[in-house]
């Protein structure tokens, strides 16, 4: 019988696996979290209406790509989830009451009165706020990496509570709010779209300043992490990505200020996360735990991860498709009519 766990890589597979559906969890419910966190500084209530209409065929099924990787990561990787959870129990915690209560806000907003439509538009940011920051912070935490006695985490419960990984969650936030301010000036029109311009303008700057920071600060972190990035010939053949990031940046401030650019601003802001995103996974590989354990070393036997790929393989394009198909429905410009 042919055996698949020998022929194939598949911690690797499914390393890729996850942290696929990680960047797609990131863009595509970073969006609206962004819109939520800048929801309550729309210049009127039409405004609001609108911003909010734009996400509301897409919000709740972007989550799909937040339980694939919860759930990959403890399917495929058991000894990661082990390790990183019990790290990470309060901002994870912290994180679902944010989503939960974003999620709740969004069905009420649209059947509440007058004086309750400015309560549920509170709860809908601070709900968004919430989450952007814990997934920063987890994010930072991670990056800085979790304190380990054999095969257990072995830190405290506030151990992800630094100064970096505050730092991230602020960066994150401001990454967020790009994505939702840049998604709104594709998807509407009028005062709004000069109001997401406007503001899509301040978070670059922002998000410029923190993936600096971030870049600098990471290669003093760890001296595996500068090796990697200033040693030859990696110096050379990593370039592309700091260079094409500036010019992502560039050509986003550029767009944000001429009239007729309403795509390319969502399409490059997306661009400069993925070059965010593939910075840190390359510095990071192929630590599952940094720097404790790696992909190969906390992978699930090579049956089960077989086994699970026989599943996912045809799940995962139906997932993309209908995807695919929602983006491609709900095309077009947003009203503020209250059609949800």
């Amino acid at each position: 019988m042919f055996d698949f766990s020998s022929a194939l890589d598949l911690p690797l597979i499914w390393g890729l696996l996850i942290a696929t559906a990680v960047f797609l969890y990131v863009f595509l419910d970073g969006f609206d979290l962004g819109i939520g966190i800048l929801f309550p500084f729309a210049p009127s209530e039409t405004c609001q209406d609108k911003a909010m209409n734009s996400i509301a065929p897409f919000w709740d099924g972007n989550e799909t790509w937040l339980v694939l990787g919860g759930g990959g990561l403890l399917a495929a990787f058991p000894l990661a989830y082990a390790v990183l959870l019990p790290a990470f129990y309060i901002p994870i915690i912290l994180m679902l009451l944010g989503l939960i209560m974003r999620g709740v806000a969004f069905e009420f907003r649209f059947k509440a009165s007058a004086k309750g439509k400015t309560f549920w538009t509170y709860i809908f940011h601070f709900g968004s706020l919430t989450a952007a920051i814990c997934q920063g912070m987890i994010l930072g935490a991670f990056i800085q990496g979790v304190e380990v006695e054999g095969r257990n985490f072995a830190g405290g419960p506030f151990d992800w509570a630094t100064g970096f990984s505050v730092m991230t969650g602020i960066a994150v936030t401001f990454g967020y709010a790009l994505l939702g301010a840049t998604w709104l000036v594709m998807k509407t029109d009028g005062e709004t779209q000069a109001w997401a311009r406007s503001v899509a303008g301040y978070a670059l700057g922002f998000v410029a300043f923190f993936m600096g920071l971030v870049s600098f600060i990471m290669p003093l972190m760890d001296a595996r992490i500068a090796t990697f990035w200033f040693s030859a010939p990696n110096i050379y053949l990593l370039a592309p990505i700091p260079l094409f990031t500036a010019a992502l940046i560039v050509l986003t401030w550029r767009d944000l200020h001429k009239a007729d650019a309403e795509y390319r601003p969502f399409l490059s802001s997306l661009g400069i996360f993925v070059m965010g995103y593939l910075g840190l996974g390359l510095s990071l590989y192929p630590w599952i735990v940094p720097m404790h354990f790696t992909i190969w070393q906390a992978a699930a036997a090579g049956t089960s991860l077989s086994l699970l790929l026989v599943g996912v393989v045809p799940l995962l394009p139906i997932i993309l498709a209908y995807t695919a198909y929602a983006y491609y429905v709900f095309r077009g410009k947003t009203s503020h009519e209250p059609m949800y």
